[in-house]
Formats: structure tokens, C-alpha cells, sequence
């Protein structure tokens, strides 16, 4: 295997607010491929995300297809690691990647207020997301979380998840203290105790699980899909290379289907977890074997979550959500993919 240095080499940027947009579904997708059939990009940089919630990011960092494939443009790869989804956002949002990794629900949360992203690709179905206490919680149902603490990460799919699963079993959001916390800051409330329970996210929350840590809830159909997003500016700039990215995304979707244990491996050492842990995210929990062209799959999933925005207050509107959901999809590259073009199997 060609492996490559797995620390990132970009720093995140902070968010910035930006003004709603107004575009309509599909707006950009004829002009995307148009300008992809012409010249192509020359110099410039890619910056682009992994995550340890996306392996097909770690795999293609770790084997070099986009450096490699880009060389000939004088195009340079940077890499910048989110620690969430609500981290990826923001980094979308301020202009410090490209092409960055969240949750189906955080994309449609940050279209919804105003960022200028589009859905190119669906890297995965995870069930990446469930509730989880210590042994000796005295908590074993969603009921039971009345009067307690909860971590979550505010914007991403764990905190998505809890507000469903409280919906769903009658108690009310002011019967629940929620502490926004980032992912990892949430398991080590967790267990020191600052908190009764955190809406975890794999694969923290499997490496959690196998110290002890016990998932009292799931429900696959509370995680969202896995979006790869990318700005408005970068697609209209650099329609070529969009394309590869999204050619090398399919390239890593059939190596990682084919390679199991080496893509379980490579998420082991980015994200300092046992190999049995790893294995158990990306054979257990982890569906590769999916559409990857954004539309009715998603769609029918962010109509059923983006009321919720609105009750919460995370979006104004129930027509800012109608709108984003009419204009996050561009399914044009994924049906425009050739990842056979992408170099030779290392």
C-alpha cells in the first residue's frame, strides 16, 4: 500500500456569515459540465477534507490518487481534517476548503441558513450515530434521560439523532440538559462523569463501546446519509477538477468495497483505534454499497429531519428549508464519473 502522511496540512478555518442565496434546484449543473468539457484547470490548490467519519477520504489520502492525478496541473492537495460535520461546515462556509464531509443533515442545516454548498457525491449509509451512557447510569431508555445531561455536537448528524430520539419518546427538549460539546470532548465527559449520556459518533463511539460504554438507543433510520459537499465558487471555477475528485471518489468506493480489512486499517491508524474496533465500523456499520448520485434517497430522509430545524430554531423557516432542499443536489458529476481514469491500483 502507498501510504501517506495522515496529518493534516491545513489548518480549519472559522465560520463567516454569508447572506442567503436563492438558487434553484439543478441551477449550476449544465454550466458545471460545460465548462468541465472545456480547458482545464492549470495550477491553483485543492483543498479538500478527511474525516475519520469519511473512510473514503482515508483511503484516497492514503494512497495519493489525487496528488497523483493532479501533478500534470501543477494543482497542489491540501488536506484539512474535520472533527465534525459542524467543523467541515464552517470550513465550507469561510472559503478554507473546497470539498469537505458531513452529515446529510448538517448539509441541508447549512443550505438552509445560507452556504453556498452542493451535494456532488453520497460516500456512504452509516448508522454512525446512537445514544450512549456508562454501565452504572441507571439509564436504559430515551425516557430515562429526563432530569440528566446529554453531550452532543450542535449541527451534526449525533445531535440530529438525540432531538429525533427524544421526539419520538414524548420527552420534551427542557426536560434534558444538552451540552454542546465536539465529538471527542463529548465521550471524555462522558466518562469522567460531567455528563449522564452523549450522542456519540463512530468511530469514537465503537473505540467508547469497547472501553465499556453502552449504546442504550440506535435507530438506523435516524442517521442521515454521508454528503460530500462542495462550494458554489469551486464547482463554477474548477469543473474539472470536481470531476476528478468525484471520479477518484468512486475509485475509492470500489477499493474499499474490494479491501475491507486495509480500509479498516488505514481508519485505525488515522484515528488511533484498535483494528477490531475499525473493522467493526466499516464491516458493521458502514454501508459503501449505496447510489452515490444525491437525490430521492436523501431527499426522503432531510423532509422527514428539516421540520425539526425549524422547532428548534436552527432554521427560521420552513421555507428556507423547501429551498435548500430544492437546491442542495448536483448529481451531474456522479453521472459523469469515470473512476477507471483515476491512475492504476497501487
Amino acid at each position: 500500500m502507498n501510504r501517506r502522511a495522515l496529518l493534516p496540512t491545513l489548518a480549519l478555518a472559522t465560520a463567516v456569515s454569508v447572506s442567503l442565496t436563492g438558487c434553484l434546484a439543478g441551477e449550476n449543473a449544465a454550466d458545471t459540465q460545460a465548462a468541465a468539457d472545456g480547458a482545464a484547470t492549470e495550477g491553483g490548490a485543492l483543498n479538500i477534507d478527511f474525516a475519520t467519519y469519511n473512510p473514503l477520504s482515508l483511503v484516497i489520502k492514503d494512497q495519493g490518487w489525487l496528488e497523483d492525478e493532479l501533478a500534470d496541473q501543477d494543482i497542489t492537495v491540501n488536506w484539512v481534517q474535520s472533527a465534525g460535520s459542524n467543523k467541515a461546515n464552517e470550513a465550507l462556509r469561510a472559503g478554507a476548503i473546497d470539498v469537505g464531509s458531513t452529515a446529510g443533515s448538517a448539509a441541508l442545516l447549512a443550505r438552509s441558513n445560507g452556504s453556498p454548498i452542493k451535494a456532488i457525491d453520497i460516500y456512504s449509509q452509516p448508522e454512525w450515530a446512537a445514544l450512549v451512557t456508562l454501565p452504572d447510569s441507571g439509564i436504559t431508555s430515551v425516557e430515562d434521560l429526563r432530569g440528566k445531561s446529554v453531550a452532543a455536537t450542535r449541527g451534526t448528524d449525533p445531535y440530529f439523532f438525540l432531538l429525533q430520539a427524544l421526539e419520538a419518546a414524548g420527552v420534551d427538549q427542557s426536560e434534558v440538559t444538552i451540552e454542546n460539546l465536539q465529538h471527542a470532548d463529548g465521550r471524555a465527559a462522558l466518562a469522567s462523569g460531567a455528563v449522564d449520556a452523549w450522542s456519540g459518533l463512530d468511530p469514537i463511539m465503537a473505540a467508547a463501546e469497547q472501553d465499556g460504554a453502552q449504546l442504550f438507543f440506535r435507530d438506523i433510520d435516524f442517521n442521515t446519509y454521508g454528503f460530500l459537499n462542495a462550494t458554489e465558487d469551486f464547482l463554477a471555477e474548477k469543473p474539472d477538477v470536481a470531476q476528478t475528485v468525484v471520479d477518484t471518489y468512486e475509485k475509492a468506493r470500489a477499493w474499499a468495497r474490494e479491501n475491507p480489512e486495509e480500509t479498516a486499517a488505514i481508519l485505525a491508524e488515522v484515528a488511533s483505534i484498535d483494528p477490531a474496533v475499525a473493522t467493526s465500523v466499516i464491516i458493521d456499520r458502514t454501508n459503501l454499497d449505496v447510489d452515490p448520485a444525491p437525490g430521492d434517497a436523501q431527499r426522503s430522509v432531510l423532509e422527514k429531519i428539516g421540520p425539526v430545524f425549524v422547532e428548534t430554531g436552527d432554521v427560521q423557516s420552513q421555507q428556507q428549508i423547501d429551498d435548500a432542499l430544492g437546491s442542495l443536489f448536483d448529481a451531474s458529476l456522479v453521472e459523469n464519473a469515470d473512476p477507471d481514469s483515476i491512475g492504476s491500483d497501487s
